[in-house]
């Protein structure tokens, strides 16, 4: 062993996202590595994984890890910060990997490479699918000749991204062609490996406007290599998902599923040429019922590490650096492979800025604006601010027709998470009702939809002087595990105690209450808080109401039917609305809009149950057996180490509230419910009778039965 081989290798990460996992997990193994230090914009991320892994520091920038001397940096952030930081690393001494694509743009491979010479550094860039282990088995087939000549090579992706999370948009979103860098570069130079040099490369794409953050989502591609043709296609949209690999020779052919890692390879065999084909796929199939339950198995157990490409190329280039040998992939190989995708994103991206920046055109000045106003409730308030004869402007994620056909409505694209779109839309309005909240999805939706969301109108309405913000909240920040049911909820009760217990909507609607609430006090922002109940109305009719949960295919009633629901009909929401909107003096007030006419869970089901009629399986579980069921699912998750959707807190925290005391709300807003319950149940389901109720509840007893 030589003198370098000797020290261990002090190996800092840059990024503390997806692939970093993999990369630590790899250097982990590696007895002559020491992680030495991991940072990351969000510090937080940084620290969790530095404790997971026992890297002594975590940090928000590079420089910040300078003390820990590290020799060798793997830079793992999104591709436009590539060049930056792997030119910062060579400055400090290190050696560098980035993961694909090498930048952004081929100047700043070209910088990078520039400087990789002058610092004598190792720089190389983890074109990870060459080290999966299936296409390493199929390209060791095509070298041993056993499918003769390739001739081509068809590579088929379909993919998904992480939800936007918010804050200024990040290159995945206002690069048109930002899915085809990220992928087809996977694809071009694994065409190149079988096929020798990329020689042209020609590139169409389309826009199915599945996720408006993601523009275009479909990508084909047809490259000309030294040896054959090469052809991509790439879809965020196609389902179910694949990742799949062929390669055909002219004595026979190669499938490779990365997914299930198998390659199956289909020789030309002697005979009839029908008998040879029953022959490959009989031999393929038997072969499947063995090899990809043994795979899952291997994944299960350990053996089979997720994505091993990736962990592959992070270990080769360590050995690299240690030895300060040439990289698997060296930069140069990378370069090449830029040259090609620069021009075939020009066009695709162009035409994504050019969408982007119309967003922002001047607009007339408008009275209101509301967020979330492709929803339930926030339709409803542009309607009735309409019918009063204000000039409505809406921020939407996507057009809606029906705001296209009124004049009086200006629309404005874009997402609540993004700071800049919204501070177009506050602009010259005199109020914002801000209705919007993500209401599904994950920890990314409702940290852009809610947090950021709400951060983002508080800072505008302060920026422009908005005359009034209405913000609407939820019940859901309230205490419902801790209630005794003889407590009065008022405006002042107590704050849930653990929203971390409770999941992601509670969690942000807190955020999201409290960040209002402190923009009024420590801002002066004129901001009035509504809180509704559970709203319902048309159009709501298959939303669960308090207490009930939907699992697979049916509604789950848990624990007795006489609780009370806090209901409120959809229109009597949007009265206080409005008069939050109008009423003078009540700037920094919070309100409770609850209907306290005492309905039950099972009388709001018999009505639901008579609308719905065979849509709607309702069955009563009593509540001791959600718990257990709770604390099962509680055990489970310890053991894989893993978040589950159900807990024994969040079974407490079904229980409905109520005993509301709502005279702040008929006081200081003058508001009492002009529907109602009664009269909104009937506008909803119709008018229920004995008989109804009677029905459910023997659809009920079969169900337990």
């Amino acid at each position: 062993m030589s003198a370098v081989q000797k020290d261990k290798l002090r190996v800092a990460v840059v990024g503390a996202g997806y692939v970093a996992g993999h990369h630590l997990a790899a250097l982990s193994r590696l007895d002559y590595v020491e992680l030495v230090g991991i940072c990351d914009t969000q510090l937080e991320a940084a620290q969790t994984l530095a404790k997971r892994h026992g890297i002594p520091l975590a940090a928000r920038t590079l420089a910040e890890l300078a003390p820990a001397r590290p020799q060798s940096v793997h830079v793992l952030t999104p591709p436009a910060s590539h060049a930056a930081l792997a030119m910062q690393a060579m400055e400090m001494g290190c050696h560098v990997l980035v993961e694909k694509p090498m930048a952004d743009t081929v100047a700043d491979c070209e910088a990078m490479l520039a400087k990789a010479r002058e610092t004598h550094r190792v720089l190389g860039v983890n074109h990870s699918d060459l080290f999966d282990p299936v296409l390493m088995k199929a390209l060791d087939a095509v070298r041993a000749g056993r499918i003769g000549e390739v001739l081509s090579v068809d590579v088929i992706r379909n993919s998904e991204y992480p939800p936007y999370a918010g804050g200024p948009l990040p290159g995945a979103v206002t690069q048109g062609s930002y899915p085809f860098r990220d992928l087809g570069v996977h694809g071009l130079y694994t065409i190149e490996a079988f096929l020798g040099p990329v020689r042209s490369l020609d590139v169409d794409f389309q826009s199915r406007g599945t996720d408006p953050n993601l523009h275009f989502d479909e990508w084909q591609a047809r490259v000309g290599a030294g040896n054959g043709v090469g052809r991509m296609l790439l879809s965020w949209n196609a389902r179910p998902m694949e990742n799949r690999l062929f390669v055909r020779g002219t004595r026979g052919t190669i499938e490779v599923d990365r997914f299930l890692q198998t390659c199956r390879i289909h020789r030309t065999l002697p005979g009839p040429k029908f008998i040879g084909i029953v022959a490959n796929a009989f031999i393929s199939s038997t072969l499947d019922v063995i090899r990809i339950p043994w795979n899952v198995l291997r994944f299960a157990t350990g053996m089979l590490k997720p994505s091993p490409g990736i962990q592959h190329g992070a270990q080769a280039f360590a050995d690299a650096a240690r030895d300060n040998a040439r990289p698997p992939f060296p930069g140069e190989d990378a370069l090449r492979l830029a040259r090609l995708l620069e021009p075939a994103c020009r066009e695709p991206d162009r035409q994504r800025l050019e969408m982007l920046e119309s967003r922002y055109a001047a607009l007339e000045p408008a009275d209101v604006l509301v967020t979330g106003a492709a929803g339930f409730l926030g339709r409803r308030v542009v309607a009735a601010l309409r019918a009063r004869g204000l000039r409505v402007r809406v921020l939407l994620r996507r057009p809606l027709a029906v705001h296209a056909e009124d004049p009086g409505v200006q629309v404005v694209i874009g997402d609540l998470g993004d700071p800049r779109i919204v501070d177009h839309a506050v602009a010259g309005v005199r109020q914002v009702y801000h209705v919007g909240a993500a209401m599904r999805g994950g920890p990314r939706d409702f940290e852009a939809g809610t947090v950021w969301g709400t951060r983002n109108v508080v800072e505008a309405c302060l920026r422009h002087g908005t005359a009034r913000m209405i913000h609407v909240s939820s019940m859901s920040v309230l205490d419902h595990a801790g209630r005794e049911a003889d407590e009065v909820l008022s405006e002042g009760y107590r704050f849930e105690p653990h929203p971390e217990l409770r999941g992601a909507y509670t969690q942000t609607k807190l955020q999201a209450e409290d960040m209002v609430v402190s923009a009024v006090r420590e801002k002066g922002l004129p901001a009035v808080i509504v809180r509704p109940g559970q709203i319902f109305g048309p159009g709501a009719e298959k939303v669960t109401p308090n207490g009930v949960i939907a699992l697979a295919g049916r509604w789950l009633a848990i624990g007795e039917g006489g609780q009370l629901l806090p209901l409120v009909y959809v229109d009597d929401v949007v009265d206080a609305l409005l008069l939050a909107g109008d009423a003078p003096g009540i700037e920094g007030k919070l309100f409770n809009v609850v209907d306290t006419s005492p309905i039950t869970q099972q009388d709001y089901l018999s009505r639901a149950s008579r609308s719905l009629g065979k849509e709607l399986r309702v069955a009563r579980v009593p509540r001791w057996l959600f718990m257990t069921l709770g604390f099962g699912v509680e055990m489970l998750g310890k053991v894989l180490k893993r978040d589950v959707p159900l807990t024994r807190y969040r079974i407490r925290s079904l229980r409905p509230l109520a005993n509301f005391d709502t005279r702040a709300a008929r006081e200081e807003l003058g508001w009492t419910p002009r529907v109602g319950v009664e009269r909104g149940l009937d506008a909803t389901f119709g008018n229920a009778s004995v008989a109804d109720a009677s029905r459910l509840r023997s659809r009920e007893a079969d169900a337990r039965d």
